[in-house]
C-alpha cells in the first residue's frame, strides 16, 4: 500500500541497473552516489551475480526493486516470493495473472516486501497483443488486470505513464503506481513504445519512476539522477498546490 508518510522525491526515483556485470553495477552506484537511493535489478544483472549484490545494497541502506516478473504455478511463486521477502527487498514484480498474484501475496504476507503486478509490458502495443492472441487491446486489458490486482490485495502496479491517470481512477490511492518508460525531454525512446517525461508522469498519478538509460548512459549519471529528482519534486509540489 502507499506509504502514509510523505515520500521523499529522491525515493520516488528508481534507477534501473540494466548493466551486464556486478562490477558495472558497483561502479554505477558509486558514480551516482547520494543522488539516488532506490535501484532496480532485472534479469540481466540478477542472473550475473546480482542477488548477492542486491543484498549488499540493502545492507548499505539502499532500497531494491527486483524486477523478475514472476509467473509460475502457485506453490513455486509463494516460496520464491518468501525467499525475496527474507532478503529485505522493497519491491518484486509478478505478472498480473490472478493465480500468480494470489500466490505472490501469500508469499509476501507478514513481510515488508511489496508485490507489484505487471499489467502489460510497456514495450507492447495493441498490435503486439493481437499477435500474442489476446482479444483485448492494451487499455482494456490493463484495466481488467488492475481491477483484479486490487481485489486480490496487491500493493501496486507497474504500468506505462500514459495509463497512470486511468489506473488511479480504478485502484484509488491505496496502491502504488510504478512507471517505466520515463524519458526526460530530449532522450531517445529506445525500445519503449509508451513513454512520458518525469513531470508528466507524476502529474498523471505515478508514485515511482523507473529510469535506466537516461541515467546509466549519461556522461554524468549523478547529475542526471539529481535533475530527475528535482523535476519530481517540482511536479509533486505543483500537484499538491492544485489539490489545495
Amino acid at each position: 500500500m502507499e506509504n502514509p508518510l510523505p515520500i521523499d522525491p529522491k525515493d520516488r526515483l528508481i534507477v534501473a541497473l540494466d548493466v551486464p556485470t556486478v562490477s558495472d553495477a558497483e561502479a554505477m552506484v558509486s558514480r551516482i552516489g547520494p543522488a539516488a537511493t532506490f535501484y532496480k535489478i532485472g534479469y540481466q544483472l540478477g542472473l550475473a551475480g546480482g542477488l548477492p549484490f542486491a543484498a549488499g545494497l540493502i545492507a548499505a541502506g539502499k532500497q531494491v526493486f527486483l524486477d523478475f516478473k514472476l509467473h509460475d504455478i502457485g506453490n513455486t511463486i509463494t516460496h520464491g516470493v518468501a525467499s525475496v521477502a527474507n532478503m529485505g527487498a522493497t519491491f518484486l514484480t509478478v505478472h498480473a495473472y490472478p493465480q500468480t498474484m494470489k500466490a505472490a501475496a501469500e508469499g509476501a504476507r507478514g513481510s515488508k516486501l511489496k508485490i507489484l503486478a505487471v499489467t502489460v509490458l510497456t514495450s507492447y502495443d495493441d498490435k503486439d497483443l493481437v499477435e500474442a492472441g489476446y482479444a483485448l487491446s492494451v487499455g482494456p486489458l490493463v484495466a481488467k488486470r488492475a481491477a483484479q490486482a486490487r481485489a486480490i490485495g496487491i500493493d501496486g502496479l507497474v504500468c506505462s505513464p500514459e495509463e497512470a491517470a486511468n489506473l488511479r481512477g480504478i485502484v484509488g490511492n491505496d496502491m502504488s503506481l510504478v512507471t517505466p518508460g520515463i524519458r526526460p525531454a530530449g532522450s531517445a525512446a529506445g525500445d519503449q513504445k509508451r513513454i512520458m517525461t518525469p513531470a508528466r508522469a507524476i502529474a498523471a498519478g505515478a508514485d515511482y519512476l523507473v529510469v535506466g538509460r537516461p541515467i546509466v548512459e549519461a556522461a554524468d549519471p549523478k547529475a542526471a539522477a539529481a535533475a530527475i529528482v528535482d523535476e519530481i519534486a517540482q511536479a509533486k509540489a505543483q500537484q499538491q498546490q492544485q489539490q489545495q
